[in-house]
């Protein structure tokens, strides 16, 4: 079956076309696009939702037309539409949701909502390596901390959360804080591949915690005064700068993958996988390593691992895999907890 997927949550519109086989479960995309907002939102120094969703409302219509003509496919061809319904900002999302179920009743096609952190923990099966169940995921993006016990497509349990600033906030404030642009995550990664992470004593909040939480406003506030003992951001020379950058990627990386590890033994699940856009620094993947001999670590494409629209899709095809029934019943929600996620798949 043919599925074309939409994502519109945040600030990147996406849209794939994934074509899977139900009955052995394989499947290979037949394209991908992603228009990202990032240059759009860099000079507020972050998200604003309002021009989000006009610009998904401007890029999304245009992109679908282009990723069927590439495919050489047409409405005729497509079996269901997979759309992101949440969690995210309400009018990204309702664009999403809104022209897949315009074109859901348009041309006759079932419409199956997505959880957006379901589809990144699913990314893994894009490239044939979603490991057998039970298993750990830890999911790390600009949003979002969670460890999750992953027992079947549509079963999960929340083992851990952050209490306060997810850790890609924490590499967006503390990149700030060092007088970095928008979006600092990738800034900061770059820095530190300069820097010396020893120079700066950075804390590792809550590794010693016996619990799968985490917390990542102390560090920021660590980084802050940091850098107020410098002189400020404008006193860092180059050396210094990087030096930072590298205390503060090795502290969150640290952190995040110790206690990913410890969920691991904790749920007796030695599976491991690392899905949200923090997923592609580098230094978390070497860190990840050090591991290999006690859990088995599975990672997305990079290109997969911050948001984009095959994720949706395959979510969407495993979900169909198990039976989703027909339903009407779902809107788009921007808090959606994810073991509240649901199986529906929406009549057009």
């Amino acid at each position: 079956m043919i599925i074309l997927a939409i994502e519109s949550s945040c600030d990147e519109t996406a849209t794939a076309l994934y074509d899977g086989d139900l009955a052995s479960g394989s499947g290979r995309i037949l394209g991908e696009c992603i228009a990202s907002q990032i240059e759009t939102h860099a000079r507020f120094g972050g998200v604003v939702p309002e021009v989000a969703s006009r610009e998904h409302l401007a890029a999304l219509p245009p992109m679908v037309d282009e990723i069927m003509q590439e495919a050489g496919l047409g409405w005729a061809d497509i079996d269901a539409i997979a759309v992101t319904a949440g969690p995210g900002l309400m009018g990204a999302l309702l664009v999403g949701v809104s022209y897949a179920r315009a074109a859901g009743a348009v041309h006759n096609i079932p419409v199956i909502p997505v959880h957006h952190m379901e589809g990144h923990l699913l990314a893994p099966g894009l490239s044939g390596e979603l490991p057998a169940f039970p298993f750990i995921t830890l999911l790390v993006s600009g949003g979002h901390t969670l460890l999750v016990r992953v027992d079947g497509i549509g079963a999960y349990s929340l083992i851990g959360q952050t209490l306060d600033d997810a850790a890609g906030e924490c590499f967006d404030k503390s990149a700030r804080l060092l007088g970095l642009p928008y979006p600092g995550g990738p800034e900061v990664a770059r820095l530190a591949l300069k820097g010396d992470a020893k120079r700066f004593k950075l804390p590792r909040p809550m590794l010693n915690k016996d619990n799968l939480d985490f917390s990542f406003s102390g560090l920021k506030t660590a980084v802050m005064y940091a850098v107020r003992k410098a002189g400020g951001s404008d006193a860092l020379d180059d050396t210094a700068r990087c030096d930072m950058a590298a205390a503060i990627e090795a502290s969150i990386c640290e952190v995040l993958v110790k206690k990913a590890v410890r969920a691991c033994r904790q749920q007796n699940a030695p599976r491991l996988v690392i899905a949200g856009g923090v997923a592609a620094n580098s230094s978390l993947r070497k860190l990840l390593a050090t591991y290999a001999d006690e859990v088995t670590v599975f990672l997305p494409e990079p290109k997969h691992c911050t948001d984009n629209a095959a994720m949706i899709a395959y979510a969407a095809f495993a979900r169909l895999r198990t039976g989703s029934e027909a339903s009407t019943d779902w809107d788009a929600r921007p808090r959606w907890p994810l073991n509240e996620q649901t199986r529906a798949v929406s009549a057009p």
